[in-house]
């Protein structure tokens, strides 16, 4: 299984293709919008609730454009990378208007690995740390499974 972070990177770089971005930035917006939009899988990952929302978001249940992850990735990407990028006004929402386009691919690809197009809790958390343990998801998971076993 590829890693969340695998198909992240392959997505924004096919996507990016689309966009006029000068060539001494494109190592730059390629490495924000895939750090954006994983944070914005990790960061939701780690709240109550947020596993369940990614899992509506990659089978499907929830729309892209309407999610907290999506959501929280343009809040990031528009924050963290645009502002330092200093692109004009179009090339930035260019920018960030791949960012549901490639959540939506990624959603995709995501799902259909398996073949039966379910995802569950455990592929979720395996995707997101590129098939092993990651503190903060790692953290995520016990903070989750302890308040279910009321550890």
């Amino acid at each position: 299984m590829a890693s969340l972070s695998e198909m992240i990177m392959q997505q924004v770089t096919s996507a990016a293709g689309g966009v006029q971005i000068p060539a001494n930035l494109k190592n730059q917006v390629i490495g924000g919008l895939t750090d954006s939009i994983l944070g914005g899988f990790t960061q939701t990952a780690a709240k109550s609730g947020g596993l369940d929302q990614i899992k509506s978001l990659l089978t499907g249940k929830a729309k892209v454009a309407s999610s907290p992850v999506t959501t929280l990735a343009t809040s990031l990407f528009s924050s963290n990378i645009l502002g330092s990028l200093n692109l004009d006004k179009k090339q930035g929402s260019a920018l960030t208007a791949l960012i549901p386009t490639v959540i939506g691919s990624v959603s995709t690809m995501f799902k259909d690995q398996d073949g039966d197009g379910d995802v569950d809790l455990n592929d979720i958390l395996a995707g997101l740390s590129g098939g092993g343990k990651s503190s903060l998801l790692g953290a995520a998971a016990k903070s989750l499974l302890g308040g279910l076993f009321k550890k």
